[in-house]
C-alpha cells in the first residue's frame, strides 16, 4: 500500500512498481468507496495505447464485477475524455482509466473519475486511498457483469452539439485542411474522425498504434512535434503570395494530442507551435463573440485572458494548478471556459474534464472563422505583447514543503530590479511586479522539482525573471 501514492489525477509509476496486485488493490479501493457512497450504477473502465493497459483494465473490470458492479469496458484504447463523458451521458457511478498520459512508455497509471465526470478532488482521492486493500469478492451469485462498449459516437455527438450551441452556428470546417498528430496515442481514429465529421480534410501523422510511442513520451511539446511543425509551416513564402493562410502543402492548421488525448497542442502557419497561453486567449476571445461568461485559469496561466475579459465586462477566476480546481471553479461560477497553460481546456455545457478531442474541433472552428495567427496578432496589438516561459529547479519531494516555508521568509522587495507589489499564495508564491510582469514558484505535483514560471512583454525579460527565480531558490534547496 505504501508504494501506491495518489497524486495528480490518480496513481502513476514505472512498471516495476505498477503491478497487477497493486492495480487490483486500487480497483478494490474504488469499489469500496463507491459502495460506501451508496452508488450502485455501472462503472466505466477505459485505457490508453500502452502495451500493458488493456490487461490492467481487464483486471480492474474483474475486481469491480466481483464487488457487484456492472462494468462498461472500452472496446479499445480511447481518449480519457470519452470515458469521462460516458459517466455523465450514461449516469454511471464513475470510471477508472488506465493511462500514464504523456509519460514515457515504461510508465503506466490509473485514474479515478467520480460520478460527475470531473476530476476527483483531494478529499475523494484521500477517501479512495484510505480503502486500499486486497480484493474482497462477493459471493459469485452477486457478481456484476461486463460488456465492451464504444464510447466514440455519443462523445462525438455531444462535442458537435456543444460547439454549435456555444457558437450559435452549425459546424462546417470543410474549407480547411488539418494536419493531425496522434503521437501514436489514443486520439487516433477519434480526434481525426471528429474533424472529418465536421468537414475538415485531415492529413494524419503517427496515427498508428505504437505502445512505445516511437521511443519517447507522447508529450505534445515543440521538440516532439517537429514533423507536424515542418508540415504546417512549410514554405512560408508561399503564404504571402497566396494570401490564404495555408502553407505550400495546403495545410491550414496543425493539432496534436498527448497520449490519452485530454490535452492538445496547436500549430499555425506563421507561429509554428502556438504557446498554450496564446491559444487560451484566442479561444476565449472566439467564444465571447457569441456567448457570455467568466474564464477560469490556473495561477500559472497568462493575464492576457484577464485583459480580454475586461473588454467584455467579464470576470476571471484564478485557481491553483491542477484541472480539478479549474473544474470546481467552473461549476461554482458557471464559467464559459476553463484552462491551464499545459494545454488542458473545456467549455461550459460539456463535461468538466479537460478534453483534447473537443478542443481540436473548437480550434478548427475558430481557425475556419478567422486564421488563428490573425486573431492572436490582433489580440496582442490590442492588449500588448505577452511572453511566458518556465523552468525547473531540482528538489526532492520531502524537501519541497521546507523550501517553500523558507522562501516565505525570503520574499524580496524587488526582483530583477523591479519592485514586488503583491504576493499571491494560491499555489506557491506568485510575485506580482510593478511593471506588470510576474514570477511564480510552485512545487510540481508529479516530479521532484520546483517549477519557476515568468510572464513579461518580451523574451529577454522573461529569461531574466527565470534566472532571478532560480537564484532565489537554489540557496534554499
Amino acid at each position: 500500500m505504501e508504494t501506491i501514492s495518489f497524486g495528480t489525477d490518480g496513481w502513476r509509476a514505472t512498471l516495476e512498481e505498477f503491478t497487477t496486485p497493486r492495480v487490483r488493490m486500487v480497483g478494490q479501493a474504488v469499489a469500496t468507496y463507491l459502495r460506501d457512497e451508496g452508488l450502485e450504477a455501472p462503472v466505466a473502465v477505459g485505457y490508453d495505447a500502452r502495451e500493458t493497459s488493456r490487461g490492467f483494465a481487464e483486471e480492474l473490470t474483474r475486481v469491480l464485477c466481483a464487488n457487484g458492479f456492472d462494468v462498461l469496458l472500452s472496446e479499445r484504447d480511447r481518449p480519457t475524455p470519452l470515458v469521462a463523458h460516458a459517466i455523465v451521458d450514461r449516469d454511471l457511478a464513475g470510471a477508472l482509466v488506465v493511462t500514464a498520459s504523456h509519460n514515457p512508455p515504461e510508465y503506466n497509471g490509473v485514474k479515478f473519475i467520480p460520478e460527475d465526470g470531473a476530476p476527483a478532488l483531494p478529499d475523494v482521492m484521500d477517501a479512495v486511498a484510505d480503502r486500499l486493500a486486497e480484493p474482497d469478492p462477493l459471493p459469485t451469485s452477486e457478481h456484476g457483469s461486463a460488456r465492451e462498449v464504444d464510447f466514440t459516437e455519443s462523445h462525438a455527438e455531444a462535442a458537435m452539439d456543444v460547439v454549435e450551441r456555444t457558437t450559435g452556428t452549425p459546424i462546417d470546417v470543410s474549407g480547411i485542411t488539418v494536419a493531425y498528430d496522434a503521437m501514436h496515442g489514443s486520439g487516433r481514429d477519434t480526434t481525426d474522425a471528429l474533424l472529418e465529421r465536421a468537414g475538415a480534410s485531415v492529413e494524419r501523422l503517427r496515427c498508428e498504434r505504437d505502445p512505445d510511442f516511437g521511443g519517447t513520451g507522447p508529450e505534445p511539446a515543440p521538440e516532439n512535434l517537429e514533423e507536424l511543425i515542418e508540415l504546417v509551416t512549410a514554405d512560408g513564402e508561399s503564404d504571402e503570395a497566396d494570401g490564404d493562410g495555408a502553407d505550400a502543402a495546403g495545410v491550414d492548421l496543425g493539432i496534436a494530442n498527448d497520449g490519452d488525448a485530454d490535452r492538445l497542442a496547436v500549430v499555425t502557419p506563421e507561429r509554428g507551435y502556438l504557446d498554450e497561453n496564446l491559444f487560451f486567449a484566442a479561444l476565449y476571445d472566439f467564444l465571447l463573440e457569441s456567448a457570455d461568461g467568466a474564464a477560469v485559469r490556473t495561477v500559472s496561466t497568462t493575464y492576457l485572458v484577464d485583459r480580454i475579459a475586461d473588454t467584455h465586462d467579464a470576470s476571471v477566476h484564478e485557481v491553483p494548478v491542477g484541472f480539478k480546481w479549474v473544474a470546481q471553479a467552473m461549476a461554482d461560477h458557471d464559467a464559459l471556459v476553463g484552462g491551464e497553460e499545459s494545454g488542458g481546456f473545456t467549455i461550459r455545457g460539456h463535461v468538466r474534464e479537460k478534453d483534447g478531442v473537443l478542443l481540436a474541433l473548437l480550434a478548427a472552428a475558430m481557425h475556419d472563422e478567422e486564421p488563428i495567427d490573425e486573431r492572436v496578432d490582433r489580440l496582442l496589438e490590442t492588449h500588448g505583447t505577452v511572453v511566458q516561459d518556465k523552468t525547473s529547479v531540482a528538489c526532492p519531494d520531502e524537501r519541497k514543503a521546507q523550501v517553500l516555508a523558507d522562501l516565505e521568509a525570503e520574499i524580496p522587495d524587488a526582483v530583477a530590479d523591479t519592485a514586488v507589489e503583491d504576493v499571491n499564495t494560491a499555489d506557491g508564491f506568485k510575485l506580482l511586479l510593478a511593471d506588470g510582469s510576474w514570477l511564480l514558484v510552485r512545487p510540481s505535483g508529479t516530479e521532484p522539482v520546483l517549477r519557476v514560471y515568468a510572464e513579461a512583454t518580451d523574451e529577454d525579460r522573461v529569461a531574466t525573471l527565470l534566472t532571478a527565480g532560480e537564484e532565489l531558490l537554489e540557496p534554499l534547496v
